[in-house]
């Protein structure tokens, strides 16, 4: 492996921790106060030369385990982080900003990633609503729905959380930056979920039957995609149509699909791709023409009316 393999590789393993590290609720020294006979948890942390103790709530041993459990995870995180900058520094890296429109662009999908998440939570079939997976979003869990659907819910977000990190945005677009994405996708449904499929595969509602895909000729053509003379957001539409029919994976093709597709769009500064939850029977019924090639451009420029610029 070259230099800039190894580089890519901790950048994007830097990326996942500090992602993990970011979702962690509490994180801190847990201290336990008693007032007039109550004991009472907190959470202390230095910040910005600063010590402030945070509430968390009334003290039992399940919520005392859980934040001792969370502050050591953190710590260990952290370590991690910081192993990973060592090697980064050793081989020669050195931090680079982003330019502006591309920091802009990636406050515009953060500030909007419930609404992508429940957009493309419909669009894989999750019975959800809007206020359902803000719920799951926020809290990791809800009553009223199948396991299977929260976390397919979950791993949206954390796939997202992961793109939406400075050193994944300065990432190559590239097959491994897709694989990692189905992975996090796939997660507790497959071991490997970011392993190239293996196994035949048939499209409800289509007679199209994507050929086993072979690793060498996957990347190969997504190279020649992302080197290629068209506009930018026609190179995003193309990768998101290239995922989708070649079925790359076992599943969760769509979803990764349109992260992947986002991840170019966000580091060009173009904005975003997402359809929207009241076209996906639309997007579908394109999306099988595109499959059966009947009809190869209305899905791309159904595609282009679902481009929200930042």
């Amino acid at each position: 492996m070259n230099t800039f393999e190894q580089i890519q590789n901790l950048l994007r393993s830097r990326a996942e921790l500090r992602s993990k590290l970011s979702l962690i609720p509490y994180d801190g020294t847990v201290e336990v106060k008693t007032v007039s006979g109550n004991r009472y948890i907190y959470i202390r942390k230095r910040k910005a030369g600063k010590v402030t103790s945070t509430y968390v709530g009334l003290f039992s041993d399940d919520l005392y385990n859980l934040l001792l459990r969370n502050c050591k995870e953190a710590r260990e995180l952290r370590k991690q982080i910081r192993q990973v900058e060592k090697e980064l520094s050793e081989l020669g890296y050195e931090e680079n900003d982003l330019p502006a429109e591309t920091l802009l662009n990636l406050e515009f999908a953060r500030s909007n990633m419930k609404t992508i998440i429940y957009d493309q939570a419909v669009l894989e079939g999750v019975s959800t609503t809007f206020p359902d997976t803000e719920t799951i979003i926020e809290n990791g869990k809800i009553n009223n729905m199948k396991s299977d659907d929260v976390q397919k819910i979950l791993n949206l977000k954390y796939a997202w959380e992961f793109v939406l990190d400075k050193d994944v945005i300065l990432a190559p677009s590239s097959y491994y930056l897709a694989s990692h994405i189905a992975r996090i996708v796939n997660e507790g449904f497959y071991q490997d979920g970011g392993r190239i499929r293996s196994v035949p595969v048939t499209i409800g509602g289509s007679s199209y039957v994507p050929p086993m895909p072979i690793e060498f000729i996957v990347k190969e053509e997504i190279e020649t995609i992302l080197r290629s003379e068209m506009e930018k957001i026609d190179i995003a539409i193309e990768l998101i149509l290239y995922v989708m029919k070649t079925q790359i994976y076992n599943d969760g093709n769509k979803r990764t699909a349109v992260i992947y597709g986002n991840h170019f769009m966000i580091a060009n500064a173009l904005g975003l791709i997402i359809i929207p939850y009241d076209r996906v029977s639309e997007f579908k019924q394109k999306l099988v023409l595109y499959y059966e090639d009947k009809d190869l451009n209305s899905v791309k420029e159904f595609l282009k009316e679902c481009w929200v610029k930042k």
